[in-house]
């Protein structure tokens, strides 16, 4: 799927996963017995009740105008009371695991539903394979995305649940350069991350992405 079409519907499906994302992220934390996602009206799949204007509409339009070669974004954080969870120690990072799985579950499946395709389809499978491969890249790389461990992305979470307390200064300044520290690996270290996508869509869907 090329041209202007194919980016309108690239960014469609980022819309559409990272609102699943959050989604998971207000199911997780009503398992643990915060039900603040609910009451807030966020555990659905309407975008509009997810999105953010600057990480769900203009950054990725932006990145596609101006031939980036990634597009990513986000959507406003689904809200959770961590005081509320019923496992003190590993809540939070239940929580914050949710929708790196549910990512990760969609390429997956997308990802069988590819190799499937020419048997079932026969010779309309190639229309169908191009758009569940855009699925199964999109989720990839939010997946990829959140597991950085630099605040507020979910690896920054996980991996702050395996911190005694008495670390919780380190956090804080961690948090304090969050922007910073994340603008940087987006510049330099980003472009690392495609050739792990490369790898693991081919590892899912059993055909090659390009690069």
């Amino acid at each position: 799927m090329q041209g202007f079409l194919g980016s309108i519907f690239y960014i469609v499906v980022l819309i559409m996963s990272v609102v699943v994302h959050e989604v998971a992220h207000g199911f997780a934390a009503e398992s643990q017995g915060d039900p603040t996602a609910r009451y807030a009206g966020r555990l659905t799949m309407n975008p509009l009740r997810h999105l953010d204007m600057v990480g769900s509409v203009i950054l990725p339009l932006l990145l596609v105008l101006f031939h980036a070669g990634f597009v990513i974004g986000w959507a406003k954080p689904v809200p959770y009371n961590e005081r509320n969870l019923r496992n003190k120690r590993w809540g939070t990072a239940i929580v914050a695991s949710a929708g790196i799985l549910v990512n990760l579950s969609l390429a997956v499946l997308f990802g069988l539903l590819i190799r499937v395709a020419p048997l079932v389809l026969g010779s309309s499978a190639q229309a169908f394979t191009d758009i569940a491969g855009v699925i199964v890249i999109v989720n990839l790389l939010l997946a990829l995305f959140n597991l950085i461990p630099i605040p507020p992305l979910d690896g920054s979470k996980i991996l702050f649940s395996l911190f005694p307390r008495s670390t919780m200064k380190f956090q804080a300044t961690v948090e304090y350069l969050s922007l910073p520290l994340l603008i940087l690996f987006l510049f330099y270290l980003w472009p690392l991350i495609f050739p792990v996508v490369g790898k693991l869509f081919t590892l899912i869907t059993g055909t090659s992405l390009g690069f």
